[in-house]
């Protein structure tokens, strides 16, 4: 490994299989590989754990390429599936908790999966056919793990190892196709610019089906360090869980660095590092982080699923760019591109582009939006990744973040498709036709204002249905009712004029 000026080793370009991340961790720290609650789990006890899953989904009947869906609060299973399936030659997939049984009868539909691990609770809340045929569901508590453990895998690097759903601007949540490359070489470049080491103890508080949630794992055991997850009540539940188990890393996105920093941060002072990303920190948050945890590195980081991260901020420049995005992360080849796909120049706004190794190999059996989004770059090799975010480039090198160029929302770190709800509101029966929009707010990045056809007179029964339907992140925070809803000269509902008028 060459070496930069600063005498950090460069990170390893090479990947490896990504259950082969335990074996590759950087060994000697203090802490084990893993902790819940009073158990605590080595990293030799945890590579045959998750030996012994893999062993046990073969014996279930899992085949190479099968898909392997989870949806479960973070625990033991949570944890091992993302090296357990890729080890028994599976692709895993995981489900947020959040998600109510629409979204999930989606998931298994879509992605084909033949297994589904799950809790009594979440089962009994599926409806006949939400489990598609060909898909067995069994419950977390009935996996008995056998005394043999399958060994490291010898995967292809560039094999398929995981599908992420993750919403878009229009239809139903799309699988992102994630490579052991992709997921391994996340892991390096995290770890590396971070500066993670093996007595680092990471508070893993977001959802582990997340591309930003599940890196929290990898990272931190290829650096060798401790993986504490946390499912919280409130904001006060994380930052008693710093102090209880020593943390030294925490990942989160605005909305939670919102409420945090109106808690008690006395006992926060084994804190190295924030970690921000899933939306921009505002001066007046980082301002705030930095006088509550002044001892702590703080990065702002951006990313979106299909290339996992594209930048971070250097902390020691934030105090100075505090709304800054930074540079690339190892490994991410960025382009700032105008409408006419030349380079954009300093101070010129441009779609951020993404090349390299780090971006997905496009979406699960879905070749049309693959298509719009996954294109060559011109004269380069490769897939590369439209954003859909414009960026500027300041004379200072750094990116900033302009907005987004789709309608998607994103809501307390929710990428969210207004199709999906507006599809539940008019499944309601109380309107025929409705728009979902994302307005400011303070402390979400954006609420959920859903305008709908019809007099306003069913409003409880809209809400009540939407409760039962979709996940809390997903509820309108106003719902405007309108006679009719106003179209554009070709038709179509004009979603631009409504954000204009409703949410300037």
């Amino acid at each position: 490994m060459s070496e930069k000026g600063d005498g950090v080793q460069e990170p390893d370009p090479n990947p490896r299989p990504i259950d082969h991340i335990l074996l590759a961790a950087a060994r000697g720290g203090p802490g084990p590989a893993l902790v819940l609650g009073e158990r605590e789990i080595g990293y030799d006890a945890l590579d045959r754990l998750v030996g012994q899953l893999a062993c046990w989904l073969v014996e279930q009947g899992v085949a190479p390429g099968d898909r392997v869906a989870s949806w479960l609060p973070k625990g033991l299973w949570t944890c091992l599936l993302p090296l357990a399936a890729p080890r028994a030659g599976a692709v895993h997939v995981p489900v947020n908790p959040l998600l109510k049984r629409a979204q999930v009868a989606h998931i298994l539909a879509d992605s084909g999966a033949v297994l589904l691990l799950t809790g009594a609770g979440r089962a009994d809340s599926l409806m006949p056919g939400d489990v598609p045929p060909g898909c067995r569901m069994m419950l977390d508590g009935d996996v008995a793990l056998p005394e043999r453990a399958l060994g490291p895998s010898a995967a292809d690097p560039q094999a398929l190892a995981a599908i992420l759903y993750t919403s878009g601007s229009t239809g139903r949540p799309k699988g992102v196709m994630l490579s052991h490359a992709n997921l391994w070489l996340g892991a390096v470049a995290v770890a590396h610019y971070l500066r993670l080491a093996a007595d680092d103890r990471t508070l893993a508080v977001l959802p582990l089906a997340f591309d930003y949630g599940q890196n929290q794992l990898f990272s931190t055991w290829l650096a060798g360090g401790t993986v504490v997850p946390l499912d919280y009540l409130t904001p006060r539940d994380v930052l008693r869980a710093v102090g209880r188990h020593r943390i030294t890393t925490l990942a989160g996105v605005p909305p939670l660095w919102v409420q945090l920093v109106e808690g008690d941060w006395s006992e926060t002072a084994t804190l190295r590092r924030l970690t921000n990303s899933g939306g921009a920190l505002t001066e007046p948050l980082v301002r705030r982080l930095r006088t509550l945890a002044p001892q702590a590195d703080l990065y702002a980081m951006y990313g979106l699923t299909e290339a996992f991260r594209s930048t971070y901020l250097d902390p020691r420049l934030i105090d100075e760019h505090p709304t800054a995005i930074g540079g690339p992360i190892p490994f991410a080849e960025l382009h700032v591109l105008r409408p006419d796909g030349l380079p954009a120049g300093p101070g010129e706004p441009g779609e951020l582009v993404h090349a390299g190794p780090l971006v997905a190999a496009g979406y699960w059996r879905d070749p049309e939006r693959t298509a719009q989004r996954f294109r060559p770059l011109a004269g380069g090799a490769g897939l590369a990744v439209w954003s859909g975010d414009t960026v500027v480039r300041g004379p200072d090198g750094l990116l900033r973040f302009v907005g987004r160029a789709d309608e998607m929302i994103k809501s307390a770190g929710n990428r969210i498709s207004p199709t999906e709800i507006e599809e539940a509101a008019v499944a309601s029966g109380t309107t025929n036709e409705a728009v979902a929009l994302g307005i400011a707010d303070d402390r979400l990045g954006q609420a959920v204002l859903l305008v709908a056809a019809g007099d306003g007179g069913d409003e409880a029964a809209l809400r009540a249905h939407l409760k039962r339907e979709l996940p809390g992140f997903m509820q309108p925070a106003r719902i405007v009712w309108r006679a009719a809803l106003p179209r554009t000269p070709n038709g179509k509902l004009d979603r631009a004029g409504l954000k204009a008028e409703l949410a300037p």
